[in-house]
């Protein structure tokens, strides 16, 4: 683990300590702010200590600068030693269960003594909870049900990490072996995954699995023979297989170890029906091998067309290909720009110029700056006059930076009564407009997001959802209500791609489709490094059986059909 994340870990501690206590809540939000730096800061952090620029880093200030230099120096934080010294140990971590949150769990604390995950379940399942002041056996039901999420989140690792894992894993293979893929659900580009399966082919199997278990990301070999090893990753303690396997047999192999279940088990009757046999190893027509060696020719030999792997859910998509009727998925190459891109007039880390430079690399049509509006105080949440300034801002540069639009967009937080942050006259001078929930989540979500979408300048609805994948189950919402009536009143609804966030999820995103509803990929990004997390809200569209068509950042900006006046101007 890299000190950067170290301390970036220490700091989230002492945030959670400190809003377990109730303390101050611009002093939580710095330090949460600090750690997101951090892990977002791909430099070597003893360097920037040693250049004296710590505390130039878009985030840390002068106190930060100071504790990150005092655990560079002796390995401790003395601040941290101070926040949890009247904290039991190990009860901040419950913190990350959905539905706790940290006035709750000091109630629980302070009235029932719990201190652990075992004692919090068993005073959620009898009389503790549900018998508090303010808490009631709905709010035991609530905490018991994250609980469960919680303990199903701890075996499965959000995709964007697991991904970044994975690619690392299998970059030097690809020195070795002439074939290398990903398999399992991280091929079928699930939100979260087990453990990371990796197939491979080539000349010598030894040097290939030599390779993979010499990764400095190797922590431990658990198995090993002379086609297959296991291992445990330094990251996440993440499991991760490698197969080596026949060059004529790869693409069975590969559709066999991708998956899903029920999707090969669909297979294998399909080809029983054909008096075929399809295993691992090829498809079979009693003892002749009749196909095998990549995954167009076993498919081609149960008489369908290749299926692209995120569609592979058993979700009639099988059926779809035996009629020649699967959709054309849409592609990385289709996306034109990023609508969800935070500047450092909020809470991003980087200028306006740098954001579009690199979005112009990654060869963008178009970025929206889409910084947070004035009620997101924590967030850095700009007031009218800030705007004002950030808007003139973007035409300067726009005017040193050629080929790319830089769309002037804001990220509009739905007030209590579903009136947005800012009154119709500015909003009628942005390009575009996304409207989020932000503050009560259990609070008439569904009222006050259909309110919103009165408003004719709400173009895109933000994270549709609220979850995170990191422990928070979300609003409390009636969401096929909310999609039928963005659907009616033309707003599309976000496909969040933030690794946290991947919402929406590729069920609510066919429960969209069904309804009519247009959507949008945005990544949230805070940096030019999460601009690359477009490729996870991507996974979660093709997941979703979304074409080119049913995206609006597939359009040319000038065509993009937002309704206010059917494209931007």
């Amino acid at each position: 683990m890299s000190k950067n994340i170290e301390i970036a870990d220490i700091f989230d501690s002492i945030a959670d300590a400190l809003e377990f206590k109730s303390e101050n809540v611009f002093k939580i939000a710095a330090y949460r702010r600090a750690a997101r730096v951090l892990r977002e800061y791909h430099g070597d952090i003893d360097k920037a200590r040693e250049r004296g620029t710590i505390s130039n880093m878009e985030g840390i200030g002068k106190g930060m600068a100071e504790k990150i230099e005092e655990y560079l120096l002796t390995g401790k934080i003395k601040k941290y030693s101070e926040v949890i010294s009247d904290i039991p140990e190990g009860l901040l971590e419950l913190l990350n269960i959905p539905n706790l949150g940290p006035k709750t769990l000091y109630l629980i604390y302070k009235e029932l003594g719990v201190k652990n995950l075992e004692e919090l379940e068993r005073a959620a399942k009898g009389e503790g909870i549900a018998g508090l002041d303010g808490m009631g056996s709905k709010k035991a039901a609530n905490i018991r049900k994250g609980i469960s999420l919680y303990k199903l989140g701890k075996s499965r690792t959000p995709l964007g990490i697991v991904l970044a894992a994975a690619e690392e894993l299998a970059a030097p293979l690809k020195k070795t072996a002439q074939k290398v893929s990903a398999a399992g659900s991280l091929r079928r580009m699930k939100e979260t995954v087990g453990d990371i399966d990796i197939l491979a082919s080539g000349a010598d199997g030894e040097k290939i699995i030599e390779a993979f278990i010499s990764h400095p990301s190797v922590k431990d070999v658990t198995a090993r023979g002379e086609t297959k090893v296991a291992v445990i990753l330094e990251t996440r303690n993440m499991q991760a297989d490698l197969r080596v396997v026949e060059k004529n047999s790869y693409g069975s192999a590969l559709v066999y170890f991708t998956g899903s279940k029920a999707h090969n088990v669909k297979i294998r009757g399909l080809a029983k029906d054909k008096g075929l046999k399809v295993n691992e190893y090829g498809v079979f027509r009693g003892g002749n091998k009749i196909a095998g060696k990549t995954e167009e020719e076993v498919y081609k030999a149960l008489g369908m067309k290749w299926i692209p792997p995120e569609l592979r859910e058993d979700r009639g998509e099988i059926e779809a290909s035996l009629r020649g009727k699967l959709p054309h998925i849409i592609e990385g190459t289709d996306i034109k720009g990023d609508f969800h891109v935070h500047s450092n007039y909020s809470d991003g880390t980087e200028d306006i110029k740098t954001l579009a430079l690199a979005a112009k690399k990654m060869g963008y049509a178009y970025i929206g700056i889409c910084d947070h509006s004035k009620t997101s105080r924590i967030a850095g949440g700009l007031d009218e006059e800030t705007l004002k300034k950030r808007n003139a801002e973007i035409d300067e540069v726009q005017k040193q930076v050629n080929g790319i639009k830089i769309l002037k967009g804001m990220e509009v937080d739905i007030l209590s009564d579903g009136r947005l942050d800012y009154p119709d006259i500015v909003l009628e001078k942005l390009d575009f407009v996304i409207a989020a929930v932000h503050q009560g989540f259990a609070k008439n979500v569904t009222h006050r997001m259909k309110t919103a979408m009165e408003n004719p300048f709400v173009d895109i609805i933000a994270h549709p959802t609220g979850r995170l994948l990191s422990g928070r189950e979300g609003y409390t919402i009636e969401l096929e209500s909310v999609m039928e009536h963005a659907a009616k009143k033309r707003v599309a609804l976000e496909i969040n791609a933030s690794a946290d966030r991947m919402d929406l999820n590729d069920i609510n995103i066919m429960k969209g489709q069904d309804f009519g509803a247009g959507f949008a990929i945005g990544t949230d990004a805070h940096n030019t490094e999460m601009l690359e997390q477009m490729k996870l809200g991507i996974g979660m569209a093709r997941r979703g059986w979304l074409e080119r068509k049913d995206v609006l950042n597939t359009f040319a900006w000038k065509d993009v059909p937002l309704r206010r006046y059917g494209k931007i101007k």
